[in-house]
């Protein structure tokens, strides 16, 4: 079961998670993306946007 608690700017995910990875943001058009291997296409993923660099 998955839960996902914010307190105090802190968050915590509790859920059945298979690979953590971070990769940079690239410009795509008018927008942006995010880089990842294609074995994770039509999965669903996690997208967090930290405050700092």
């Amino acid at each position: 079961m998955r839960k996902i608690k914010l307190i105090k700017n802190k968050l915590k995910i509790s859920d059945d998670i298979l690979v953590v990875f971070e990769k940079p943001v690239t410009p795509f058009g008018t927008g942006a993306k995010i880089d990842c291997p294609k074995e994770y296409i039509g999965k669903k993923v996690y997208v967090m946007v930290r405050g700092s660099k």
